[in-house]
């Protein structure tokens, strides 16, 4: 009798430990960056939902163990989703591969399966796996086309259920009329932003003024001369509050022709009138990309990867909401900006050369077979891009200034996934007051151990090598003492 209501207390526990488990979720996030913590944005989005939305995960079984976290990670985070909403969450996860139907439902949905390793009996071989999920509300649907392992899971599907859930999205303008790149030339940021906001072209020398419906515009890339009435035009849209995002070259650099020169679309006047200063010079980074320089052996044509300075790759960010997360950036053909206007505005550089750095007066010759050294680089933390807050009217606006046009552009030099990031960001920052700026490049971190300082690397690999090492010293020491002490205590004549 004892043993069953033993049997029946240790069971009711076990249950009731379940029920509150699905009530009061939690765990304890040591990662750098927070990575299994929910936002406040996400926190708000699924706090304030006032219709259910269903999560049906499409996702194989039997998966290695790096790729099967991915799931256990995505469902855990359901979980604290279905928890924050109260119920306005639901979920399902199913297995495309034991199902003919379900698999062939998956892939109509815009799921498709990806192929991964799977070592099995000392071999390797393919396997096809599915890892997505379709987000639905009433009639509309969302789809996650693959959940990518380290990747921004959180962004994803939140903002996956706020574009089912917002009623209405906030416009932005794209202004044209001076050669700027449209939607195809921009399509990875227009692809990033439709899913928050209405993006439009604004015919800047058609209209009177920018309609007062965009509280953001951005101008990316300008090729033709802008006119002074169109500038008006932007210093009315100032005036009333408005957020600029603008990205231009003041200097233009041809590697046919292995030259620089300055130029002036009438942007450099009209932002040094706002005490925004972007000089006629080159930046040099002792980080940067590569260009491909044919060479010849002999009867031989080869093409050479050589490090060239005037491309500055951007590793290290400062502390604002728009750089967070961003592992790299690189921009061809930037110019430093300086700020000389009054202490009313608020001037704070979002990117800057790194630490060896410098610049070059234009004109100039590029000299790609140049070696440089670090007498080249006597300058540091050069900034490229720049935010300005202040009262360029009557009301308080914001204007980030990139001076490099085309690094967002597709299919540019060097092009990666965080130049996107960068333009996008700083428009969500821009534009968007719920948060969801911090998730975009929320993730696991790229950490290359070759990028490491030598003493660093060092350390971590002496510390990965000798840690276990010690560790079996010290147990196998503290199992000696306790084996020499309990000899001694049997060797004493009153030890039974």
């Amino acid at each position: 009798m004892k043993n069953s209501v033993s049997i029946l207390l240790v069971g009711g526990i076990i249950l009731l430990l379940n029920v509150l488990s699905r009530q009061l979720f939690f765990r304890i996030d040591l990662t750098e960056g927070k990575q299994y913590t929910l936002s406040k944005a996400s926190k708000d989005i699924l706090r304030n939902l006032e219709d259910p939305v269903t999560v049906k995960a499409y996702f194989s079984e039997d998966l290695p163990a790096n790729v099967a976290k991915t799931k256990r990670d995505f469902q855990d985070m359901l979980i604290e989703y279905a928890n924050l909403s109260k119920g306005n969450v639901d979920y399902e996860f199913v297995n495309p591969n034991d199902d003919p139907a379900v698999e062939q439902e998956a892939m109509q949905s815009g799921i498709s399966p990806v192929m991964i390793n799977v070592r099995e009996k000392d071999q390797v071989k393919q396997q096809k796996a599915f890892m997505g999920a379709v987000i639905k509300l009433g009639d509309q649907q969302d789809v996650i086309p693959f959940v990518q392992p380290g990747g921004a899971m959180e962004y994803a599907l939140t903002t996956g259920i706020k574009k089912l859930a917002v009623v209405d999205k906030p416009s932005i303008g794209l202004i044209q009329g001076h050669g700027e790149p449209g939607f195809q030339e921009l399509s990875q940021a227009y692809q990033s932003l439709s899913i928050l906001y209405n993006v439009e072209m604004i015919d800047l020398p058609s209209v009177d003024q920018i309609d007062l419906r965009f509280k953001t515009v951005a101008m990316v890339g300008p090729s033709d001369t802008i006119r002074s009435t169109e500038l008006a035009k932007l210093d009315g849209f100032l005036d009333r509050g408005g957020y600029l995002f603008l990205a231009f070259d003041r200097v233009n650099g041809d590697l046919q022709t292995a030259s620089g020169s300055a130029i002036d679309l009438g942007l450099v006047t009209w932002l040094a009138n706002k005490g925004i200063v972007v000089d006629d010079s080159f930046v040099t980074d002792a980080s940067c990309g590569n260009v491909t320089v044919q060479q010849r052996n002999g009867f031989m044509t080869f093409n050479n990867q050589v490090s060239f300075p005037f491309l500055p790759l951007i590793k290290k960010f400062g502390e604002h909401p728009i750089t967070e997360g961003l592992e790299q950036v690189i921009f061809e053909f930037a110019s430093p900006i300086r700020f000389l206007g009054d202490s009313s505005f608020h001037f704070t550089p979002l990117v800057t050369s790194s630490e060896n750095s410098g610049s070059v007066k234009v004109p100039t010759y590029f000299d790609v077979q140049k070696q440089w050294t670090q007498a080249d680089f006597p300058q540091q933390h050069l900034p490229i891009a720049a935010l300005v807050e202040g009262n360029f009217g009557q009301n308080p606006a914001k204007l980030i200034v990139v001076s490099n046009g085309t690094f967002p552009v597709s299919g540019q030099r060097g092009q990666n996934p965080d130049n996107v990031s960068l333009m996008v960001n700083s428009i969500d920052w821009l534009s968007d007051d719920t948060g969801l700026i911090e998730l975009r490049t929320k993730g696991v971190s790229s950490r290359p151990i070759d990028e490491l300082e030598d003493g660093r690397r060092s350390f971590l690999k002496y510390l990965n090598f000798l840690l276990p090492i010690a560790l079996i010293l010290v147990y196998g020491f503290l199992r000696g003492q306790k084996s020499k002490n309990m000899r001694l205590q049997r060797m004493q004549e009153r030890w039974i």
